[in-house]
């Protein structure tokens, strides 16, 4: 069995693949960062580089030519970005969280207060699987904090699968962006 990792392998999120039939979804935002990154790529970086390359290629012996094997190895990575990423926008699907019209649950683009069985009170947001910013707070829809989450209203007492074990969370307050 080969073990070496493929080069061309575009799953470079390290996340496992969505459950069986699931749709990428994703906040406007997120599609249009994911979008302006492609385009970046695209129309200014990739360019940038070529002629780099182009212009070290002239150069002669490209064995010990730095600038023409970093070129190569850099052109190596942005097409393999620009691929991930035509890959997730091809295959997203963008839910405006602003319509939402059952603002009394919790569903994709919610942001979630809830209390744990110490009390501590966490603040989340649920986003798509590229979106994901624990910084922020951003969590996928498909972990199991925001599985467990998904329906539940406010005063609901739901049951989040942690590294310890089970554990009960009371839902505080649901917002979606107005």
């Amino acid at each position: 069995m080969n073990t070496t990792p493929d080069p061309d392998d575009d799953d470079e999120d390290d996340l496992p693949p969505l459950p069986a039939g699931a749709k990428n979804y994703m906040t406007p935002e997120g599609f249009n960062r994911m979008r302006d990154e492609r385009h970046q790529l695209l129309r200014v970086e990739r360019p940038k580089v070529v002629e780099v390359v182009s212009w070290a290629a002239g150069n002669g012996d490209r064995s010990e030519n730095g600038d023409y094997l970093y070129g190569k190895k850099r052109l190596r990575e942005i097409d393999r970005r620009i691929r991930f990423l035509t890959k997730r926008i091809e295959s997203a699907e963008v839910v405006d969280p602003q319509l939402q019209k059952n603002r009394s649950q919790v569903f994709f683009g919610a942001t979630v207060t809830y209390a744990d069985e110490d009390d501590g009170r966490m603040t989340v947001t649920i986003v798509g699987r590229d979106e994901v910013d624990m910084d922020r707070h951003r969590i996928s829809w498909v972990s199991p904090v925001a599985r467990a989450l998904m329906k539940a209203r406010v005063g609901d007492v739901v049951t989040v699968r942690t590294p310890k074990g089970p554990e009960g969370v009371e839902i505080l307050e649901i917002r979606y962006p107005d």
